[in-house]
């Protein structure tokens, strides 16, 4: 694959970034991606290594050497034909996937791995600019039909695939935009939306019927506060209307610190932060928008939402960003021979990193601290872990100004009540139960429904939600018709 000699003659490229001190001021996406050649250069690294360790850690199981192959060998069209054969939206995780591939790359044992996830960008931008991107309505419809309940990442593949087999697919988001994470919690400058309508019109034209402002199961009475519509939709209703009914919402209950002083006014979760934000981007009224301008801010979890709390903060215009994270600081490189082909246990700086954000590992939150019912500073305490627990580390107590503090610590479960509406058993953690062998198929304990993405296995990354709705829709279209030709 790709050049015979091609990964000891050339180096790795990676994609360029705008200044910070220009990106900072705007929500836009600053990702410059390979040029042509740059990219041929990328795919003729790709070794002919036998057994293609990227291929296996990629959850959707994009067959990477290929597309490298035909892209070295200037063949883009073919390229986009592979990449699209397991992989329904590579614009999305060809921008917001950590790319567990590149960390399996066989040359990564020793050497920098291919930029799999710049060719894959580079692959279907040209694929759009150049018109290849199209529609794929079926020849014939099969009278069945489905519901899918969420329009994440997770709800969209399903819904495409299963619109592709012919089925008539509805889905349903109770939001008044589709897109889920992608498009309320994932900042603009990750993820510019534009890339969600253009997928949408797509799937319209291929069947798909969309409601969004419909909430499935009983409508709150603050709905309107949390941005529904005023529109819900039973359990009931959905068994009796369609042939299968598609669960895939995220994992929306945000984990908590029930520290003293939870309850000060300035301190958020992540999720009520974010969203407001690209709704504003996208010219909506956001009244009494959670802002940073001018404020001391911290962020409390290390992870990928946390990152996007930080860069969201440095374009309102904070004082200042501190980023905690609870566990410690790991190691700025791996242990290779110990960790390969799996990913990595290191220490990973985003590019909202580089915009500037003091980070303190092993520090825990002892109180919020108050002043007339708002949040004044954080007082915390070095924890080290000892027999599997976290012990303070005495004498380091330490009180931090802040005025808005960001809890991006993770989800613990979906929403309950949507589960529970159809009677759906549940697991340990709160998710779906449902299983993924050929046998289960993603089928819950209630006959017709099925559960996948973060809703069955809970806080995960775009592109497993991808490949559970892929393999979720070929279930389904199994139970519908007996035999189905969706691939896995």
């Amino acid at each position: 694959m790709g050049k015979i000699t091609g990964f000891l003659e050339f180096e790795r490229i990676e994609e360029t970034y705008d200044p910070v001190a220009s990106r900072v001021h705007h929500y836009q996406e600053f990702v410059h991606p390979l040029t042509t050649e740059q990219a041929r250069t990328q795919g003729a690294r790709c070794m002919d290594c036998g057994t293609p360790f990227c291929h296996h850690a990629c959850p959707v199981n994009n067959i990477i050497p290929d597309f490298n192959d035909l892209v070295y060998r200037d063949d883009w069209k073919r390229a986009l034909q592979v990449l699209q054969s397991t992989n329904n939206f590579p614009e999305f995780t060809g921008r917001i996937c950590p790319a567990p591939c590149e960390a399996a790359c066989t040359l990564n044992i020793n050497a920098q791995p291919v930029g799999i996830k710049s060719i894959e960008h580079a692959i279907i931008d040209r694929g759009w600019a150049e018109g290849w991107v199209l529609p794929q309505p079926p020849a014939v419809r099969t009278g069945r039909r489905v519901a899918v309940v969420g329009s994440g990442p997770a709800g969209l593949a399903a819904a495409q695939q299963l619109a592709r087999a012919g089925h008539e697919v509805t889905l349903f988001e109770k939001n008044d935009r589709v897109g889920g994470l992608l498009r309320f919690g994932i900042p603009d400058f990750k993820l510019e939306k534009s890339h969600i309508d253009r997928r949408v019109q797509q799937m319209v034209a291929e069947g798909v019927q969309i409601r969004t402002g419909t909430l499935v199961g009983e409508l709150p009475a603050d709905s309107r506060i949390n941005n529904w519509a005023a529109h819900a939709v039973s359990a009931e209703q959905l068994r009796r209307d369609y042939h299968a009914v598609l669960l895939t919402g995220g994992s929306e209950q945000s984990r908590d610190l029930p520290a003293p002083g939870r309850a000060l006014a300035g301190v958020h979760f992540a999720m009520e932060y974010l969203p407001q934000q690209n709704r504003v981007n996208a010219g909506l009224a956001v009244p009494g928008q959670i802002v940073a301008t001018g404020k001391h801010v911290i962020v409390i979890g290390g992870g990928d939402t946390g990152s996007d709390c930080v860069g969201t903060a440095h374009r309102q215009g904070a004082a200042s960003v501190v980023q905690f994270e609870l566990m410690p600081m790991p190691p700025l490189q791996e242990n290779k021979p110990l960790t390969w082909p799996y990913w990595p246990y290191k220490l990973r700086t985003s590019s909202s990193h580089q915009e500037g954000c003091e980070r303190e590992f092993a520090i825990a939150t002892k109180e919020f601290v108050g002043d007339e019912g708002r949040l004044a500073a954080l007082r915390t305490v070095q924890v080290r872990r000892e027999g599997g627990q976290f012990v303070e580390v005495e004498g380091t107590e330490k009180t931090w100004p802040a005025e808005l503090v960001l809890l991006a610590m993770g989800f613990v479960h979906p929403a309950a009540s949507v589960l529970a509406s159809f009677g759906v058993a549940t697991d340990a953690r709160g998710n779906a139960r449902a299983g993924v062998d050929d046998a289960t198929g993603y089928a819950t304990n209630v006959p017709g429904v099925f559960a996948a993405g973060d809703m069955r296995r809970g806080q995960s990354l775009v592109v497993w939600a991808i490949r559970e709705g892929r393999q979720a829709a070929r279930a389904i279209d199994f139970y519908l018709m007996g035999q189905t030709a969706l691939p896995r």
